[in-house]
């Protein structure tokens, strides 16, 4: 059974709903049998790069409020990733375009290493404060991942991916999606942000149920030519 989620590495909550999800899948009976995947989405594509800029300043300027409103806003963040298991150092934070990013991730994606990519991206944007749209840091992030150094230096420098970014965003915005994270189980049932994991897992078991519903159906459809009777009394 697949989950797609779609997220940007510069969402407290992606990182939260990532570590929640986690826990609710790590409770499923059915857990080796669920296969997920990243999807990019950018929340701001237009976004420039400025690693000099304060972190809590840039968000009170783009939301209109005050630096406190912003100070106050991402302690309560702070709060809410510990309780996840997460290490949140918001004055870290490198105001940073998130977009070769994401193509190191779908780049990572085709060695079976998505998630581990998008691991390690949450974790050096939000813990250590890298500058992600550093082509340098990505390398170091990408060989960190378990990707050959040769590979990422290409793929960073010719642009590769591009498309596969540009698609997952596109199907983002076919189904209605604004914000992120965003779960999609079984493609059926949509989740919407940093759910809890008993929800998270709800939904796993709900979805798992009508899976096997279907797959029961599917089991009983009969074989051409056998020996039957049918509704109009032929035999």
């Amino acid at each position: 059974m697949k989950v797609d989620i779609w997220s940007d590495i510069r969402c407290p909550f992606c990182y939260i709903g990532k570590r929640r999800f986690e826990e609710a899948l790590s409770r499923f009976e059915h857990k080796d049998h669920i296969e997920v995947t990243w999807h990019s989405f950018e929340l701001d594509p237009a976004m420039k790069t400025q690693p000099d800029k304060n972190p809590l300043e840039y968000l009170a300027e783009i939301k209109g409020q005050t630096l406190q409103w912003s100070e106050q806003m991402h302690e309560q963040l702070t709060g809410t990733a510990a309780a996840a298991g997460l290490t949140f150092n918001f004055e870290k934070c490198v105001v940073a375009n998130s977009f070769d990013a994401h193509r190191l991730i779908q780049f990572a994606k085709t060695k079976d290493l998505g998630d581990q990519a998008k691991e390690r991206l949450l974790k050096a944007y939000f813990t250590e404060g890298a500058n992600i749209a550093d082509h340098p840091t990505l390398l170091q992030l990408g060989i960190d991942t378990g990707l050959e150094k040769e590979e990422v230096e290409h793929v960073l420098q010719v642009g590769a991916f591009t498309e596969e970014v540009r698609s997952d965003e596109a199907t983002a915005q076919r189904l209605g999606i604004r914000g992120v994270p965003f779960f999609v189980v079984d493609q059926q049932y949509g989740i919407s942000g940093a759910q809890m994991p008993d929800t998270f897992l709800e939904a796993l078991e709900h979805a798992w149920k009508e899976k096997e519903k279907i797959d029961a159906v599917s089991q009983v459809t009969p074989t051409e030519n056998s020996d039957s009777c049918g509704v109009d009394g032929n035999c």
